[in-house]
């Protein structure tokens, strides 16, 4: 009987043992990587995003960005929710070349973009992206700010920590360091250099102006109604706590009688 019993609880101690390893060995993986916290214009209920900020940060995507992460939730008609004019908009899709459907011939076309077309993608197609980066595809960045826990915060955080990697860190081929990256290993090389772009409004392009700018971008292209949302919340508050006092009056007079 005793052989038994340990036949059967030996077993299943071992994978019980197997399970704590594979869990210990899975945490000690996953490091909690602290990140440095920001202050943003969005934040809190009467939190905005910083308009001009938020255009220069468009340039620094256009510019540097696009070259690799595309943006395929975005149209040119929504930068003029971005404070751009309907013919700056124009302009800027004009700038670029675009899939136009297909010809008489039901060939592929392409031309000038339009304001209800797309911004372009850096690639032809998924095998493409992973070609180029040794087989790391860049995300999209429509919705990286809510896609990413602390999402503002961790997008600044990943465009300002890159730095050489510690003595005895073993990088991989192809790799780069950066501080805030789980693994501290990421394939995107260091995306900005100070001066890398020239600000129309003369404003200096530091690594962390560009940095704070191009959050402030994809804060708003992930949350585009977010002014208007706050608005209406807080018209929704005022007028709850103006029905709060009225009901509060009324029940004093409805029961005054009563007592």
């Amino acid at each position: 009987m005793r052989t038994l019993r340990n036949m059967v609880v030996r077993p299943a101690l071992a994978a019980a043992m197997a399970v704590g390893l594979m869990t210990a060995g899975a945490n000690a993986a996953e490091e909690h990587i602290k990140l440095p916290e920001q202050h943003w214009h969005s934040s809190g209920m009467f939190g905005t995003v910083d308009l001009p900020s938020a255009q220069r940060g468009y340039q620094v995507y256009r510019e540097v960005c696009a070259a690799c992460h595309g943006m395929k939730q975005m149209y040119f008609r929504n930068l003029t929710g971005l404070g751009l004019s309907e013919a700056q908009a124009k302009a800027l899709a004009a700038a670029v070349t675009v899939p136009l459907g297909v010809n008489d011939q039901g060939e592929p076309k392409e031309g000038p973009g339009l304001l209800s077309s797309r911004f372009p993608a850096p690639f032809p197609n998924e095998q493409a992206g992973r070609a180029r980066y040794n087989g790391a595809l860049p995300p999209d960045l429509s919705v990286m700010v809510k896609a990413r826990e602390d999402g503002a915060n961790y997008v600044y955080a990943l465009m300002t920590g890159y730095g050489d990697a510690p003595a005895g860190m073993k990088m991989g081929d192809g790799m780069n360091y950066n501080k805030y990256f789980p693994g501290h290993q990421i394939a995107m090389p260091p995306p900005l250099t100070d001066g890398k772009v020239e600000y129309a409004d003369g404003t200096k392009a530091t690594v962390d102006q560009m940095a704070r700018d191009v959050t402030e971008f994809l804060t708003w292209a992930a949350n585009p109604e977010m002014a208007e949302r706050k608005r209406i919340g807080i018209r929704v508050l005022l007028f709850l706590m103006l029905m709060t006092v009225v009901t509060y009056v009324v029940k004093r007079r409805v029961w005054a009688d009563l007592h």
